[in-house]
């Protein structure tokens, strides 16, 4: 009878995960299908699920309509140039507020993960006219130099998986006569590697998907990243939105690809950040 009320629990909270992923994942699906399917049968009424006929059409005419492969340029090259200096300067910065006591040390770090509370709307203004002064505006650098200097989540996550590395490898290796930056270096980046492999995917998304920044500092179309060009599909009056659809479901393959690939790292990288803290 026990083992009878875990089967139907069980069988109800995979229910329950089942619907729930679906509808997660129903936006996506119905992206795809709307990417085949032309003007009428977008705007159908009763819905049409699947198209008929399938208009693959609409992905070489949306790639031609508008300068993808620019755009998809500046957003990689963004992202890498982000994603690898959060990853230096978040790793030292995690490294020395677990490891290298000083006096504040505590009270610096929760200042720290206070700006974590501050809404992005706080600052929107005075970064932009920080950016204008400095005559950065419709120029990639908004877009890289704020992002590349501070991610506090980073720092956090970092922090509490280098507090878990035991201190008798740090002893050892100062009794071989290694410095700081050499401790860092050769022993607490090899130990910290599936951390890293976590922020690269959250950093990577977050740098990619970055639309709000892009729409306020740039304002040429060479300069655009992938999120603000699919934009410029939305008219005053029309949008064609089975291009919009086309665009953004090959948009999106590079996230996907990254998440397939690292996954794993994402879970491990997690889990170990968790129990280790």
């Amino acid at each position: 009878m026990k083992n009878k009320k875990i089967s139907v629990g069980k069988l109800c909270l995979h229910g329950l995960l089942a619907i729930g992923s679906f509808l997660m994942v129903f936006p996506f699906l119905w992206t795809i299908g709307s990417s085949l399917k032309n003007m009428t049968q977008i705007f159908a009424i009763p819905p049409v699920w699947f198209p008929n006929p399938i208009v693959w059409q609409n992905y070489l005419d949306s790639l031609q309509a508008m300068p993808f492969g620019r755009a998809y340029w500046n957003s990689f090259y963004i992202t890498i140039i982000v994603v690898v200096s959060q990853l230096f300067t978040g790793s030292m910065a995690a490294y020395a507020f677990a490891k290298l006591k000083f006096k504040g040390s505590e009270a610096l770090f929760l200042l720290f993960l206070a700006t974590m509370m501050i809404p992005k709307q706080v600052t929107m203004i005075p970064l932009y006219l920080i950016m204008d002064k400095l005559g950065w505006l419709n120029t990639h650098l908004p877009l890289i130099i704020p992002g590349a200097l501070f991610n506090a989540f980073a720092v956090f996550l970092l922090r509490q998986f280098i507090r878990g590395i035991p201190k008798e490898l740090e002893e050892a290796a100062v009794m071989d006569g290694a410095s700081i930056p050499r401790i860092y270096w050769s022993v607490i980046l090899p130990l910290i590697k599936p951390a890293l492999a976590a922020m690269t995917i959250f950093i990577f998304m977050s740098t990619y998907n970055n639309f709000m920044d892009a729409l306020i500092y740039l304002s040429t179309p060479e300069k655009f990243t992938v999120p603000l060009l699919l934009n410029n599909f939305k008219g005053l009056y029309v949008t064609n939105w089975s291009y919009m659809m086309a665009g953004a479901t090959i948009s999106v393959i590079p996230i996907i690809l990254v998440y397939l690939f690292a996954q794993r790292y994402i879970i491990e990288g997690i889990t170990l950040t968790g129990i280790k803290g």
